[in-house]
């Protein structure tokens, strides 16, 4: 599936174009704010080749992509044009129509920082990023801080910090759905070097008889949040009760003259207290805390970053950069990322499917290169043990580095080893321990824990629950039913299992022959009507236009798997092939009328038994019955070929599998 199929069925998937706000993206994740999220449908979105998972972040919902985030986006952009990030910001405050949103002040609050800080990450991780080389250059000797180019490079790292309102007020005008250039105006007032000048001149200063408190606005944050936030509604309340003909001038002059010197008498002494306080709070915890701060709030990290509470951390962390020059949070999100790194590791060394070695290696990697996102969804939530011990790494590692004051002193890209240079400082030794101290404990702690591969995936979590797509083996028993829509009233029903047999997986000892399960004609697989068995995602395979409705078994073996909607059946032979039997494509809707199964979960059978029987006339009148027989483990072999197309009987040889 190419990007621009994949944009446009996450798009249907969320509820199409109509409930969507806004959407932009991160590093791993698209960032939804939706009319509603419970149209969005989470078991479809898992489906789709690119999506890894979704989650739900205060109230905007996210879908996890991984790397080729950004391409996606930009397919969905060009799809949606009023998707883009400057094309009417003002839509997110449209209540609209739909469900109304209930959000509690934490949610709320969340949600906003995540909205305003998310879009600006890649401006600041960048820059800090270049301010971590030049420190490591200077340490090392190899760039004098006297230089042209050092002072040139300088400015490029620190311009971005300096400038950090300007930044803000654009995101955070566009999240309140007033107008950022405006936003960047007010800003520019308080920046202005005159401004400067007049509060740092150590006389009194008043605006119409009223004090005017000296501030320093140049790398705040939260009396930049605060102003854009008066700024919002002092516009949208003068845009209401100003004339049409005069509103290009008067709403922008009006904003201005209120919200500057509001800002400047109270908002803005207001908004240093505040983030002073915060700043002082978090880093006397961390710093009187020590191990014990480490302890618990390295441990508790991947629960904070799959919330999104990390980023209501995000202005503290800016502050204590900015002010003191550095910061004690920074530090365990890199070893947090260490820890998920280490956990997936040590799922490569256990794990004995081929494809879930390949999937956690690779993710391992990506977690050590700070993008967690794929570690942590698409392997150790998946089998929550490496989950559990990714969290002991972290804290492990970050109850050595609390207890030894490791500091970050510039804000460097992504989390991992990237992340290196943004701790190079006295503390720089005692940082790298941590994150290796995490990566090591992790990967231990998975190996003593293991997972179990064989253990059937829960019906609640096979479509739409709370966890991602499964890889490998715990996939073979999360089969869709269809990708047809559904609510999510009524997804989760018929889609589920009436019973998984307790057989443990075999890897496959020997080629083997599968015979056809049916009578009629077989075709390609490719040819299905459906992406899920038509694109291959559930492996390779073949199908079968029924002539008759008798399904009947094409190996001998154990049924695994029969679902209550009568129309799968999963097969496991006694030479370790594993099938899918999917019959009909969006049959599921049927709910078992005119199924009638002939086997139950840990039945054995002998190919050519029946096992189950279907009104074949009354389901054509309604569906497509191209009936899907998918090699769910076909990374266990080294080919899956069709043997024959065109018309077949039950017990012909359809399929040859080879290890």
């Amino acid at each position: 599936m190419n990007h621009q199929e994949t944009a446009r069925k996450i798009v249907e998937w969320v509820g199409g174009p109509d409930n969507v706000n806004s959407v932009y993206h991160c590093v791993t994740r698209l960032r939804f704010s939706l009319k509603d999220n419970a149209k969005a449908d989470a078991a479809e979105l898992k489906k789709l080749d690119k999506v890894m998972g979704t989650n739900i972040a205060g109230d905007q919902y996210q879908v996890i992509i991984g790397n080729d985030v950004s391409k996606v986006y930009d397919a969905m952009a060009q799809q949606y044009p009023a998707f883009k990030a400057d094309a009417a910001p003002a839509a997110e405050a449209d209540s609209g129509s739909g469900a109304k949103k209930t959000k509690n002040p934490i949610s709320r609050l969340f949600d906003f920082i995540a909205g305003v800080f998310a879009p600006i990450l890649p401006a600041i991780a960048g820059a800090g990023l270049l301010k971590g080389f030049l420190a490591l250059f200077v340490a090392w000797n190899w760039m004098s801080v006297d230089t042209d180019v050092y002072g040139i490079l300088s400015a490029i790292g620190d311009g971005v910090f300096y400038f950090l309102p300007v930044l803000i007020a654009v995101s955070a005008s566009r999240k309140f759905g007033a107008n950022p250039y405006v936003g960047i105006a007010v800003v520019a007032a308080l920046l202005y070097p005159d401004m400067g000048a007049l509060l740092s001149s150590g006389n009194p200063v008043s605006f119409l008889g009223l004090p005017v408190t000296a501030v320093t606005y140049s790398s705040t944050v939260i009396p930049i949040l605060l102003a854009i936030w008066l700024m919002s509604y002092v516009e949208k309340w003068v845009d209401k009760i100003m004339p049409s003909a005069v509103k290009l001038l008067f709403v922008p002059l009006i904003t201005l003259i209120v919200v500057v010197p509001v800002t400047l008498i109270a908002i803005g002494p207001l908004g240093t207290i505040i983030g002073s306080g915060l700043s002082g709070g978090i880093n006397w915890l961390l710093t009187e805390g020590g191990l014990f701060a480490g302890i618990i709030l390295g441990g508790a990290m991947p629960l904070i970053v799959m919330t999104g509470m990390h980023y209501a951390i995000v202005p503290v962390i800016l502050s204590n950069l900015a002010t003191v020059g550095f910061d004690k949070f920074l530090p365990l999100t890199y070893i947090s990322n260490m820890g998920q790194a280490g956990a997936t590791f040590g799922v490569f060394f256990r794990a004995r499917d081929k494809k879930l070695k390949s999937v956690a290696l690779s993710t391992s990697f990506t977690a050590l290169m700070g993008v967690t996102e794929p570690a942590m969804y698409g392997v150790n939530m998946t089998y929550k043990k490496p989950f559990v011990a990714g969290m002991i790494g972290s804290a492990a590692g970050g109850a050595f580095g609390m207890g030894f004051g490791v500091n970050a002193y510039v804000l460097a890209g992504n989390g991992g080893l990237p992340g290196l240079p943004a701790m190079i400082g006295p503390t720089f030794g005692y940082a790298v321990a941590s994150m290796a101290i995490a990566f090591v404990v992790a990967t231990a702690v998975s190996l003593v824990l293991g997972i179990k591969e064989d253990v059937p995936v829960p019906d609640a979590t096979q479509f739409g629950g709370g966890q991602q797509a499964q890889p490998a083996a715990a996939a073979r028993a999360a089969v869709p039913a269809s990708t047809t829509p559904a609510t999510p009233a009524t997804a989760a029903a018929p889609h589920s299992a009436a019973a998984v047999a307790e057989e443990p997986v075999k890897i496959p000892a020997s080629d083997e022959t599968i015979c056809s399960p049916m009578n009629g004609r077989a075709i390609a697989l490719t040819e299905v009507d459906d992406p899920t068995f038509g694109d291959e995602l559930m492996g390779k395979g073949i199908a079968f236009v029924p002539s008759e409705g008798l399904l009947a078994s094409p190996v001998d073996g154990t049924v695994m798997n029969v679902f209550k909607t009568k129309h799968a059946i999963v097969i496991h032979s006694d030479s370790g092939a594993e099938l899918l039997i999917h019959v009909g494509i969006n049959t599921v809707k049927l709910r078992g009328q005119y199924f009638e199964a002939r086997v139950q979960a840990g039945t054995r059978v002998r190919a050519g038994d029946p096992l189950l029987t279907f009104d074949l006339a009354r389901i054509a009148e309604q569906y497509d019955t191209t009936t899907a027989m998918v090699v769910t483990n076909t990374a266990d072999y080294a080919s899956v070929e069709a043997l024959e197309h065109g018309e077949v009987s039950i017990l012909q040889p359809s399929l040859q599998v080879k290890i």
